[in-house]
C-alpha cells in the first residue's frame, strides 16, 4: 500500500489488504475439493442460514450448498463441513443485515465533526455520516487480520490515489485514501468476507470504494474502532 516515493512521508505500516503499504488480497480460489459427509459444530445454524432443511445431518444437497457459500467467499477448507470459520462469516452478514439504515445507534462514531467516515470493526462495516445524517452505507468492509489489525482512533485522509499499486504485494489498490500510515480504503477485488482479512487497510467493493472517493477529500476526518472478530 505504501508508494516508494513517498515512503518518507508515509509511515508504511503494514496495512493489507485495505491498507496502505500495499494490500494482500487474499489466495486466489481453489478447485472445488470433494464433499465431506460429517455434519460440523455448527450444521443447524448454518442449514437455517442457507434455508435448507433444519435437521442437523449432513446430506449431499447441504454439502454442496454450504461449498458453494465457501467458494463464493473464499473459505478454506471448501469441503462442505459447517465448521466455525464457515458460520463465523454468516453470523456476521445477520449482525450486519441487523444493523440496517441506523448504523451509528449508540453515538459511538462523533457526531460533532462534519462529514466523517466511521469504521466499526466489530462488525466490519463502514459509513459516511455528517454530523449525525447518515450520508452513504453502511457497506461491509474487509479489515486487518490478527497481527496486521486496522488501527483505531480519529484520524485524516492525507493522500488519495485512484490508481495506486502496492509496492510491497505488487497489486492494484484503486481509489486509494490514506488515513493512517499506509493505512487506506481501497478497491479489492474479492469477497469482502473473505477471511482472515487484510493486511490493514480497509477493503471496499467496487461500488463504495468509488463512493467513498466521490464523497471523501485530504483533511476529511475517519474514525476508527471497535474489534475485528479474530484478532
Amino acid at each position: 500500500m505504501g508508494d516508494t516515493r513517498r515512503r518518507a512521508v508515509v509511515a508504511v505500516g503494514v496495512t493489507a489488504l485495505v491498507a496502505p503499504l500495499t494490500l494482500a488480497l487474499g489466495t486466489a480460489p481453489a478447485q472445488a475439493a470433494s464433499c465431506t459427509t460429517t455434519a460440523g459444530p455448527y450444521q443447524k445454524q448454518v442449514e437455517k442460514f442457507l434455508g435448507r432443511p433444519v435437521d442437523g445431518k449432513q446430506s449431499t444437497a447441504d454439502c454442496q450448498a454450504i461449498q458453494a457459500f465457501q467458494n463464493k467467499h473464499g473459505i478454506r477448507p471448501n469441503i462442505g463441513y459447517a465448521g466455525p470459520i464457515t458460520w463465523g462469516v454468516m453470523d456476521l452478514m445477520l449482525k450486519q443485515r441487523a444493523v440496517g439504515t441506523n448504523p451509528n445507534k449508540n453515538g459511538a462514531c462523533p457526531v460533532n465533526k462534519g462529514r466523517i467516515a466511521c469504521v466499526n470493526l466489530t462488525l466490519q462495516l463502514s459509513w459516511i455520516q455528517d454530523g449525525s445524517r447518515l450520508v452513504y452505507g453502511p457497506v461491509p468492509v474487509r479489515t486487518g487480520r490478527d497481527g496486521y489489525e486496522t488501527r483505531t482512533g480519529l484520524k485524516k485522509i492525507y493522500w488519495r490515489n485512484i490508481d495506486h499499486v502496492s509496492t510491497i504485494y505488487d497489486v492494484p489498490m484503486p481509489y486509494s485514501q490514506f488515513f493512517d500510515g499506509g493505512q487506506a480504503f481501497h478497491q479489492a477485488g474479492l469477497s469482502m468476507w473473505n477471511p482472515p482479512g487484510s493486511h490493514g487497510c480497509v477493503n471496499m467493493t467496487t461500488t463504495a470504494a468509488k463512493k467513498y472517493w466521490s464523497l471523501l477529500k485530504n483533511g476529511d476526518d475517519v474514525y476508527v474502532y471497535g474489534r475485528k472478530p479474530g484478532t
